[in-house]
Order: structure tokens, then C-alpha cells, then sequence
């Protein structure tokens, strides 16, 4: 199984990259713990994740070719 992976702003700086593919990740929990082995500053990052465009609280198992975005907190004004 593959998954799309998007990041914005501070975290695509922290990773080098802004869009990538990934597979054998099953979940938000598994993929949050591979994402911090490979770049250990997201460990101390705050950062929202979205599953096909809706922000999820919790974990959330994948299916194929879900697209995962990691977003940077947000501010108003």
C-alpha cells in the first residue's frame, strides 16, 4: 500500500522536501513515528495532519493512495 505525503511551511524545511510517496505505513501513528526516526526535529515540531483534506484528531488507518498533509500551525488575523 502507498500513501502520498504533503508538507507546508516550516516542516517541508525540517524535511527538504514538500511531496513524497511511502509505503507499508498502515497508520497516522506509524507514520508519525517513521517520519520523527528519519527527521528528528519533528519530534519537538507542532504540526496538524490531514487525511484526504480533513484535519484528524486521532489515529487514522490508511488506504491506498490516501494523501497525508502535514500542516504547520495556523494563525489568524
Amino acid at each position: 500500500m502507498e500513501i502520498n505525503i504533503l508538507i507546508f511551511g516550516q516542516i517541508a524545511d525540517i524535511t527538504g522536501k514538500s511531496a513524497w510517496k511511502m509505503a507499508g505505513i498502515k497508520d497516522t501513528n506509524e507514520l508519525i513515528k517513521n517520519l520523527e526516526e528519519q527527521f528528528p526535529a519533528l519530534s519537538t515540531t507542532s504540526y496538524s495532519i490531514a487525511v484526504n483534506k480533513i484535519v484528524i484528531q486521532e489515529n487514522t488507518v490508511f488506504n491506498e493512495n490516501d494523501t497525508i498533509a502535514l500542516l504547520p500551525p495556523f494563525s489568524g488575523g
